[in-house]
């Protein structure tokens, strides 16, 4: 058992997500393309919040997610990214902490407002999203906490945040304070977008600062521009301790130093929303490394919570995971 305050401590965009109930008149009305993610501006998203109905707002964005399912599963997790000081990123503050997971980040006074994804759920149970990444880019190398690093046995950085020169900074130096303490760095590709737009930067980090990779088929056939997985999988043995490639109904293939380990997916009844999937089965990979399991069953632990989320609406479990794992793994 570890003696550290926290067992994962996730880097990545701080985004509140807003879901609410819409006809397919509103989205006529916005001109917005149903069905669809769209980056916006801050005009746009004042715009949109403004007309939207009544819905939920909670913490969102792919490593906070992340965090949120190792919290529901018992662990102890701690987030780092960035708000705005308004009324958004005081919701982002205190839906995060409520789940028990510690966000010691400080707001930004001036510049842009909290992220945030407004989710519009039409009666055919169609998701359209506009996405305004507002302050969460602005997340900087003054914002890591060397202290909460130091104290998580794993710290976990998102992808889709390797945009900006100072969320780079920030990332190479979370990851060597990590290393400093003898801890691990796990790092998720996000998108195959991502890896498109900066493969040379992710294969360096992989070298050079990454114990733990997490890619989906895409992502990983991308990283290493080949054809088939079989080869991707060839690549990415030896680039880091672990490589655990998800490969949605097929299950997901661990690569384990000369080890293979392939893990069937977890049974799904009805597959309503596949939001969040990746990042709840990180989670679940991520805690079974904290507690001792070997990679396939951290494989098992991850397939479990993805299947969880991908059988309703949203990217947070609704029932808590460690339930889950009582009733599936006894």
């Amino acid at each position: 058992m570890t003696t550290q305050t926290y067992d994962v401590a996730g880097i990545g965009n701080a985004i509140v997500d807003v879901l609410t109930q819409s006809e397919d008149s509103f989205l006529e009305e916005h001109g917005l393309i149903k069905g669809a993610m769209t980056l916006v501006d801050e005009t746009t998203a004042e715009r949109l919040y403004g007309a939207m109905g009544s819905g939920i707002e909670c913490s969102g964005g792919s490593a906070a997610n992340t965090i949120a399912g190792i919290a529901s599963l018992g662990g102890r997790g701690a987030f780092v990214g960035k708000v705005r000081e308004d009324q958004l990123g005081q919701i982002f503050a205190h839906d995060i902490r409520a789940l028990g997971v510690a966000f010691t980040t400080a707001p930004a006074k001036t510049g842009p407002s909290t992220a945030r994804c407004m989710i519009m759920v039409t009666p055919d149970a169609q998701r359209t999203m506009q996405t305004y990444l507002g302050a969460s880019v602005e997340l900087g190398p003054e914002d890591v906490d060397a202290e909460i690093i130091a104290a998580a046995q794993m710290t976990y950085l998102e992808g889709y945040l390797w945009d900006r020169p100072a969320a780079k900074q920030a990332f190479i130096l979370a990851a060597t304070l990590a290393h400093e303490a003898g801890n691990k760095v796990a790092l998720s590709l996000s998108d195959p977008f991502c890896v498109d737009r900066h493969r040379e930067d992710f294969l360096d980090l992989l070298a050079g600062h990454v114990d733990i990779l997490f890619a989906n088929e895409q992502e990983i056939l991308s990283l290493y521009q080949v054809d088939s997985f079989e080869e991707a999988v060839d690549q990415v043995r030896g680039h880091c301790e672990i490589a655990a490639l998800t490969r949605s109904e097929k299950g997901s293939i661990v690569i384990n130093g000369e080890k293979t380990h392939e893990v069937p997916a977890e049974p799904v009844r009805h597959v309503v929303d596949t939001t969040g999937a990746g990042d709840s089965y990180a989670a679940g990979f991520l805690y079974g490394l904290c507690y001792g399991f070997p990679p396939p069953a951290c494989a098992r632990i991850g397939g479990i919570s993805a299947a969880e989320i991908i059988g309703h609406f949203g990217a947070r479990p609704e029932i808590p995971l460690s339930q889950l794992m009582d009733e599936k793994l006894g």
